[in-house]
């Protein structure tokens, strides 16, 4: 029968027939719901009030021993039923709820435990139902009406991108995840939009200001663009705070669609940057506030450093008195003066030192980091040859994370960071220890990596050149200085700014179009892979607070005002540069053997996981072990070896798979042979790094633990694969390394199709059936379109591509080259080959298609920075997690005939996991919930695919006409 839904109702009273229920009802209700408790309830405990805005909850306890009895009894009829039928054909009432975002709801349901069923299916809910602690049954819906089957708008919906980057869930009164009906001219863009909110079109100017960043170019684009499809016009301010106080239009320029073309490519920045010592001073203010007004500009959005956003926000807490004085003055009429009240100020970090507080990564960091890291790699082959030392001095004032990620990726012996300051009469002498026992060990090579901000703890710096004086002198080592300066600076992007530059000048439109005069001026931040907003105001104090406590000697703050992620790195490095140079961090009883093996295709990243492994398992006293050539290796040839630190050395920063790999997974060879020899070498944890051959060959191992005692030991998979198509997770080692060859190749077929007139080229991308290359690609290199496998090729679609290309070719005069992604399962029908083929014949003439085809170049190379370093941050959390489970029942293993041990129990499938990162978390997931309930295992995909709202984005920044389905 169908169930009862509440619509309208504000009102709901739930009965609980056991008082030890009330608290964990409670809890269920109030992260389910959202709700808050009633603080004045009565001390008796016996009844208990949650409510919101919208609705009140009142529970209220009555003992019934035989109601207790049937609801008992029903919990577990339904429970035992959840795959079997659906359960409102068996309950005779259900209370639905209405709620902002079911994917949220989902992810809370599993954090509580609690069992659940979605409707129509898994993949794309409308409605979800659970059972309370009482055992009634919970619907769930995000539509305003419980019964509507019609999906939420999407031009309501919360806005989520990745690359692993997710867009701030802020709404806006328009979303960039809307469809744009097919129009008569180019590029698509919306007729009449500007904003339900105004009452004038919006004028929104950028600017860069401070030193410059790779990445500043695409976030201009984004800026604009996205200004534009919102009804706004754009202006770009040249020259930073100095153009914005001369004035004019050869400083303030109004930009069109077309004016950003190609940016995506170009480091620095296109629209200038300079020092202005003239804003500084109220005069100076009070010229840039005349030449906003003049221009008719009432909102700017600066990306710069934390010197420009201090600015920006002092302007906008001064532009009242601005206004005041420029009316008194009679420099603007009273009409203007009235119009332009108010201005609204949002903030983006470019900076490639990575020194603001509250977001892991700025504007031009990793790119910076890139060059480092490739110029050590160079470097480095030198110093072998001649058995020789290096000192690299690399940028970084007030903050050492450029050194410090530099260090990790490159396998640095020592570092020298403002935030750590040394003691002056002993840091030469445990510099020179730690040099000593790297060459004892057989290491030919000798790096090390100053920050320029880098001091002793009387604040004396401690420079390159003190640095090489000190092996010179005590070791007597052949040693050079290497000092890369604005280097670090130049050449384009790599991936990850451009996508994170892209993202935040989206989100940087949607702050300033959704501000009040009263909202405190927002800053564009990303933490793991998720776009957020904070306060400007409080991110620059706090990195403010920072250079204030190392100016005042207070190093033991200094740390802590980093985030988490920082003093993570850095305890990482401290541990894998000790590997087993000193004593064991652990006694002998909590030694264990921990054994990684590679399992799936090559992804960048493998080695520096087995690198990271190997190292901070020896510091902790863990003895590592390999097993080589994947599951086959071990069956076939009892591929088994320990590794010490001299075996890994260079592995960090090297590409593939040094410990080799294949697809098999152990029901394809032998399960019980991979038991026999976990059994003999007694291994206490694994750790699989792979991709979806690694996700399944998790599954496999946790699902026979009933019969193989052997495997009831903690195992974590580190998803590794270029497809990122690994469920659990929103990044995958590989992904980074994969999209850097991408983009490199693109730019550099771009520049030929640029070459010839009226070209375009159909590029063919790795992936399966996941679409997240070809999808991150389009947004990070510019391109025209992309075709995935999520959402194929159609005849309708494909006709209105080539309309669009053919519109772009006529205004850009046939000089700007066309670049459509696809990957490589998008269609079963059209190769790139013959898509190629297919446009260039309908195309009439108008231009012509070639294909092309990157192949494994998306496999091979140098893995990148990022995936360096999280392979290492995963590869040590992998390990702590295997150390914290081994007091839990599944891993007694001793006997085969042992009785009491519970393949379902939660304590036992919660350590088998899959380690990713959601929602701006690094979690650890279990593999037969993650593969039971979020995997499409036919297709290798996850069922929710996290990417997804990227492609609206993607297409409108290129000017990409959708045709409806």
């Amino acid at each position: 029968m169908p169930c009862p839904v509440v619509n309208g109702t504000s009102y709901i009273t739930v009965k609980l027939c056991l008082q030890d229920l009330l608290k964990s009802c409670e809890t269920f209700y109030k992260k389910l719901l959202k709700l808050n408790s009633d603080e004045s309830e009565d001390a008796t405990g016996r009844d208990s009030t949650l409510f919101n805005d919208a609705l009140v909850l009142k529970l209220v306890v009555k003992d019934d021993s035989a109601l207790r009895e049937v609801f008992t009894q029903q919990k577990k009829d339904l429970v035992y039923r959840i795959k079997s039928h659906d359960w409102r054909s068996l309950v005779n009432e259900c209370v639905t709820y209405s709620v902002d975002d079911l994917v949220e709801a989902v992810t809370v349901l599993a954090d509580l435990d609690a069992p659940y069923q979605c409707w129509p299916n898994d993949i794309d809910p409308l409605q979800v139902y659970t059972l309370d602690p009482m055992g009634n049954v919970v619907g769930l819906t995000s539509s305003k009406n419980g019964m509507s089957t019609t999906k939420q708008n999407m031009s309501t919906a919360p806005t989520t991108a990745l690359p692993s980057l997710v867009a701030s869930r802020a709404q806006s009164y328009t979303d960039l995840t809307k469809n744009v009906p097919t129009g008569a001219s180019y590029p698509s863009l919306p007729i009449g939009n500007a904003g339900a909110n105004s009452q004038r079109k919006r004028c929104i100017a950028v600017l860069t200001s401070g030193g410059d960043a790779q990445g500043m170019n695409p976030f201009v684009r984004a800026v604009v663009r996205t200004a534009l499809f919102k009804g706004c016009q754009p202006f770009a301010i040249f020259e930073g705070y100095k153009g914005l106080v001369r004035g004019g239009p050869e400083y303030i320029k109004a930009l069109n669609w077309e004016d950003v073309d190609g940016w995506n490519a170009q480091g620095g920045t296109n629209i200038g940057t300079a020092r202005c010592k003239e804003f500084k001073e109220r005069a100076g203010r009070l010229a840039g506030a005349l030449h906003l007004i003049e221009a008719g500009i009432d909102a700017l959005i600066v990306c710069g450093g934390d010197g420009s956003l201090t600015g920006a926000d002092l302007f906008r807490a001064e532009w009242p008195s601005l206004v005041d004085e420029l009316l008194n003055s009679g420099k603007i009429t009273a009409e203007q003066a009235t119009t332009y009240q108010h201005l609204t100020i949002c903030g983006a970090v470019g900076s490639i030192d990575n020194d603001m507080a509250d977001t892991d990564s700025t504007i031009g960091a990793y790119s910076a980091l890139d060059r480092i890291c490739e110029a050590v790699d160079y470097v480095e082959a030198t110093a072998k040859s001649h058995s020789r030392a290096f000192v690299i001095e690399v940028m970084g004032r007030h903050c050492g994370w450029l050194a410090l990620m530099s260090g990790i990726c490159t396998s640095a012996d020592s570092i020298f960071i403002p935030e750590e300051a040394v003691d002056p009469k002993t840091w030469r002498d445990d510099m020179c220890k730690v040099v000593t026992k790297h060459r004892e060990r057989g290491k030919r090579t000798t790096i090390v990596i100053v920050a320029e901000g880098a001091l002793d703890s009387d604040l004396t710096p401690v420079t390159s050149e003190d640095v090489h004086k000190t092996l010179v002198d005590r070791l007597g080592l052949d040693t050079r200085i290497t000092v890369l300066g604005h280097v670090q600076r130049g050449g384009s992007a790599v991936a990850f700014d451009r996508i994170l530059a892209t993202l935040q000048g989206v989100e940087s439109v949607n702050a300033v179009l959704e501000s009040t005069p009263s909202t405190p001026s927002p800053i564009i931040t990303v933490s793991e892979n998720q776009i957020q907003r904070k306060s400007l105001v409080e991110s620059v104090k706090s990195t403010k607070s920072i250079a204030a406590a190392i100016k005042e000697k207070e190093f033991s703050r200094v740390l802590q005002l980093r985030n988490s992620e920082f003093v993570e790195h850095y305890e990482n490095y401290l541990a894998i540069n000790a590997a087993d140079h000193y004593a064991p961090q652990l006694p002998k009883k909590d030694r264990l053997k921990i054994a990684i093996v590679n399992v799936g295709a090559p992804a960048g990243g493998i080695n520096s996981a087995v690198y990271s492994m190997t190292a901070f398992c020896l510091s902790q006293g863990h003895k590592p072990y390999a097993i080589y050539n994947g599951w086959s290796g071990l069956t076939r040839h009892e591929s088994v070896r320990t590794l010490t630190w001299k075996n890994v050395l260079g592995w960090e920063s090297s590409g593939g798979s040094e410990l080799g790999t294949d697809r098999d997974i152990p029901s394809s060879t032998d399960i019980g042979m991979i038991a026999y020899y976990f059994e003999k070498y007694q291994f206490d944890g694994l750790i699989i790094v792979g991709g979806f051959e690694g996700f399944v060959s998790l599954y496999e191992l946790e699902r026979v633990r009933d019969v193989y005692p052997a495997f009831r030991i903690p195992m974590v998979l580190i998803p590794a694969t270029l497809s990122n198509n690994v469920p659990g997770t929103e990044y995958s080692l590989g992904s980074d390394t994969a999209l850097n060859s991408l983009i490199k190749y693109c730019d550099v077929i771009e520049q030929s199709a640029s070459s010839t007139k009226d070209r375009a080229f159909i590029v063919d991308c790795q992936g399966g059936n996941s679409g997240y290359l070809a999808t991150c690609t389009h947004i990070a290199v510019g391109a025209h379109a992309s075709y995935v496998p999520e959402e194929g090729i159609t005849l309708d679609q494909l006709k209105q591509d080539i309309t669009n290309i053919a519109e772009a070719f006529d205004y850009s005069d046939g000089r700007e080259g066309q670049l459509i992604l696809k990957t490589t399962n998008a269609s079963k029908a059209f190769s790139a080959t013959a898509l190629a083929d297919v446009m260039t014949a309908e195309a009439e003439g108008k231009f012509s298609v070639k294909s092309a085809f990157p192949g494994h170049i998306q496999q091979g190379g140098k893995p990148s920075p990022i995936d360096r370093t999280r392979a290492t941050r995963f590869t040590i959390r992998a390990v702590k997690f295997i150390e914290e489970k081994q007091t839990v029942s599944c891993t007694a293993r001793d006997s085969v005939t042992e009785v009491n041990y519970n393949p379902l129990d939660k304590a036992n499938t919660s350590t088998a996991v899959v380690l990713g990162v959601k929602n701006a978390k690094v979690v650890f997931s279990p593999i037969k919930s993650v593969y039971e309930k979020e995997t499409d295992v036919k297709k290798r995909i996850p069922k929710v695919i996290h990417w997804t709202p990227l492609r609206s984005i993607a297409d409108h920044l290129s000017g990409r006409k959708k045709v409806h389905s």
